[in-house]
């Protein structure tokens, strides 16, 4: 078919941005402010900027305050600071509040904001505009142009309307080419794009493997009596077993919001393990269910995060290109924050940009941004809990966290005790076999407190063209079957958080049982991509402007 298609438009531009987060935004900022002759376009995959962004979010203001000193004195979405910081460890039932005087510095939400992170994106992107940076929402970046020598020189957008056969549709239109001569891949957690790039330039050699987490998310109305506003609260422990990583989240911010969610770390053993059943089912714990009695359930979302901060950050540049944000990796993982490094490595990327630009060059190593950023704000902030991650998924959750958190106090003075941690194996190949594991019977929702899958995409506002090529790609159907479902006891039906995988039997005499893929109801939170034991299944990016599209989330 590529060779019966028109040759695509293409547009020149000094920088072209790939994602509309917080990265990407500060990058476009940032350039403006430092260049403002420089001509900057920002390509958003998401139906409007903000469609497909999803976090806590707590946000520490450090890197704001630099790109944008005076945005206190505005009227922004930024206006709930974090004023009662609790932290708790679940038993069964019980539970255990940590005492704020044993918890390292680092750890005090003193000072941060309660957001919706959405609408965060959508007022920088004003600002973005404001300095004259061309925003593409609706437009999902599928494909990395390379120049004579190699050097990345822009991206490509998706064709629109091609079919599930391959075939143009009467709806067909051609992709457009965005040339560059520097590009910064923003796309988030496990970029498709950026994933691209770290595999082609071998850009992770010598680092130690990404971890991942799960992260799954609803957005609560509450009764008043039930609001606490500025409340940051966090757990660790139940439901989740020693040896199973995660922890929840709780902020109450705006008016009578309450942000919920579960952070599920991606290497946990059990293939009967369900990251969504889990969530729900700590919602039922005395702590937290009485916050939303007599409220209202209004949002959910699921996405990846990235998890192994300093010794997992790849190199970030090629020639002509570089990573910023989740694209790289910058997640401080203890206390679920990323937002201030994603900014500052945009800021950060974008002034050596600048500095290319004003040199005259073109397509070449930025390297002063890759050697420069360990000895920056991020590097100091990821090295100070390097090994929180480790400790944690090596000695389970008690003995981890205390050797975190002893580990986070003497690198605050200056030193470790224990040096710097591997990660070891990735989450896909953390998976045991089911005949080593003990199935999980989960209850049943109950529609008012806990909830099943499908109705919580149904608030996800998820959907994609129907027909159009698959965007989940299986590499090979009978590994699938005989690996997934047949060793593993098809974990991607549980790890999944909105349905998208079942393995169905069919009944006859023909009995057999068949791989189904729902694409309509992805979410884009990448676990497939890096959760299935055999790494069989790929996320690609749809048409631009599929997927959810997340109210003030």
């Amino acid at each position: 078919m590529d060779g019966e298609l028109p040759a695509r438009e293409a547009m020149e531009f000094d920088v072209v941005i790939v994602g509309a987060g917080p990265a990407g935004l500060a990058a476009a900022i940032r350039l403006k402010q430092v260049s403002p002759e420089a001509s900057v376009v920002v390509v958003e995959k998401g139906s409007e900027v903000g469609a497909h962004i999803l976090s806590g979010a707590v946000i520490d203001p450090v890197a704001l305050d630099s790109l944008l000193p005076d945005w206190r004195k505005e009227e922004t979405p930024i206006a709930t600071p974090a004023t009662d910081d609790r932290f708790y460890m679940l038993f069964g039932q019980r539970a255990v509040r940590l005492p704020a005087k044993l918890m390292p510095p680092l750890m005090s939400n003193h000072g941060a904001y309660i957001v919706s992170l959405g609408d965060t994106c959508k007022w920088l992107a004003g600002k973005a505009e404001e300095l004259g940076v061309e925003i593409y929402p609706g437009f999902a970046a599928s494909e990395i142009l390379y120049g004579d020598n190699g050097e990345v020189v822009g991206v490509a957008t998706g064709d629109m309307g091609i079919g599930k056969d391959g075939e143009p549709k009467d709806t067909f239109t051609r992709g457009m080419e965005l040339r560059a001569k520097y590009t910064l891949f923003a796309e988030g957690t496990r970029g498709h794009l950026g994933k691209r790039l770290i595999a082609k330039f071998g850009l992770a050699e010598g680092r130690e493997p990404q971890k991942y987490g799960i992260g799954i998310k609803e957005l609560w109305e509450v009764s008043p009596d039930k609001h606490h506003k500025g409340l940051v609260q966090h757990t660790f422990g139940w439901p989740l077993d020693n040896k199973t990583g995660g922890g929840s989240f709780l902020y109450h911010y705006g008016d009578n919001l309450v942000a919920v969610g579960f952070v599920l770390h991606l290497n946990y053993e059990n293939p009967y393990l369900s990251p969504f059943d889990e969530f729900q089912r700590f919602k039922t714990h005395p702590l937290v269910r009485d916050t939303f009695a007599g409220g209202k359930r209004i949002g959910y979302g699921a996405r990846a995060i990235s998890e192994g901060g300093y010794q997992s950050v790849p190199k970030l540049v090629v020639p002509g290109a570089a990573l910023i944000g989740d694209d790289a990796g910058f997640l401080n993982v203890p206390r679920i924050k990323g937002t201030h490094n994603a900014m500052a490595s945009g800021m950060l990327a974008a002034e050596h940009v600048a500095a290319a630009l004003a040199a005259g060059r073109a397509g070449d190593e930025l390297t002063d941004y890759d050697t420069g950023w360990r000895a920056s704000a991020i590097g100091k902030d990821l090295w100070k809990v390097r090994n929180a991650k480790p400790f944690w998924s090596h000695f389970g959750t008690l003995v981890g966290i205390a050797l975190g958190g002893i580990d986070m106090w003497t690198n605050t003075l200056g030193f470790s005790l224990f040096g710097t941690r591997k990660h070891g194996k990735t989450d896909a190949a953390s998976l045991k076999p089911a005949a080593a594991c003990r199935p999980i019977a989960y209850p049943k929702p109950d529609g008012v407190l806990t909830f099943d899958r499908l109705s919580s995409v149904y608030l996800s506002n998820t959907n994609h063209e129907e027909d159009q090529p698959a965007h989940l790609q299986l590499a090979d159907p009978g590994l699938q079957k005989a690996s997934e479902y047949d060793i593993y006891a098809g974990p991607s039906g549980r790890y999944c958080p909105a349905g998208v995988y079942e393995w169905v039997r069919d009944e006859g005499p023909q009995a057999r049982v068949r791989f189904v893929i729902n694409a309509q109801n992805c979410v884009h939170c990448k676990t497939c991509d890096i959760k299935d034991p055999n790494g069989n299944i790929t996320w690609v990016a749809p048409e631009g402007g599929g997927g959810p599209n997340y109210p003030s989330m």
